[in-house]
């Protein structure tokens, strides 16, 4: 009675290049995202000829960033002596921690420039599309079969039968649906306030909830590839999660203090 999942991850062949979900849904997250901070700008009145460059550095900080944080976080020495394979993004493997660092320091050279948005006043907007962003990706990651659950009776279980025959809980789904949960709730918050006096405050909600919910879900997951994980408590993934949940708590605790 368990949902059987045999989808294959590529939609259909152009010559030598393959058509994959996952790439589909990546793209997808960036056009829609580029549309929510095109609607930002025009809701704040600031100009949108920004807005090629800044989604170009979006591009590659978090494209960038995703793959070294899961070669470097998960699988280091393998990696390291496959240095080839890390340019193999269409096969799949970004780690939202690594995105999260590529993002934070793409935006920190993109607001270098003089007559560009404060770094703060930029995240805070970011994080809404991003969150967006993070459900369409576990959706692609669903569709490739990666990211596995624990092993589970639920009736709502998954067999993914490109792996095996285990029926096991839809880890990546569950994870979809709460980053979409957290759009929502950003844009609520967006909408209310614009957040114009607490500068900080969307991206400090943000990390809590995006970095509890991947904490809490880790428990559902099987580990990863990184052989060092087998002995640790938590997983690589939960460690990772910590520092950003903490970052988070205090950046609402400043914008909450300040008038």
């Amino acid at each position: 009675m368990y949902i059987h999942w045999n989808i294959d991850p590529v939609i259909f062949h152009v010559g030598p290049l393959s058509i994959r979900w996952y790439g589909v849904l990546f793209a997808t997250s960036f056009l829609i995202g580029f549309k929510i901070i095109q609607w930002i700008y025009r809701r704040e009145g600031r100009s949108e000829d920004e807005l090629d460059s800044l989604f170009i550095y979006m591009f590659f900080g978090v494209l960038i960033g995703a793959r070294l944080g899961h070669c470097l976080f998960y699988d280091p020495v393998y990696y390291l002596s496959h240095p080839v394979e890390i340019l193999e993004i269409w096969e799949g493997g970004l780690a939202s921690h690594g995105g999260a660092i590529g993002i934070l320091t793409a935006l920190y050279i993109y607001t270098r420039k003089s007559g560009r948005p404060s770094y703060l006043w930029l995240l805070d907007r970011i994080v809404l599309p991003v969150a967006l962003a993070g459900s369409f990706i576990r959706i692609g990651n669903f569709f490739n079969s990666e990211i596995l659950g624990l092993p589970t009776t639920r009736s709502w279980a998954v067999v993914f039968d490109r792996v095996d025959a285990v029926p096991r809980h839809p880890v990546q789904l569950y994870e979809a649906l709460a980053y979409a949960i957290i759009f929502v709730v950003l844009v609520l918050m967006y909408r209310r306030s614009g957040n114009a006096e607490k500068k900080g405050l969307l991206l400090g909600v943000f990390l809590i909830l995006v970095f509890f919910a991947r904490f809490l879900l880790e428990f559902l997951k099987t580990r990863q590839e990184a052989v060092y994980e087998a002995n640790l408590i938590l997983s690589v993934g939960q460690w990772l999660s910590i520092p950003f949940v903490l970052l988070g708590i205090w950046l609402v605790a400043r914008a909450v203090r300040k008038p």
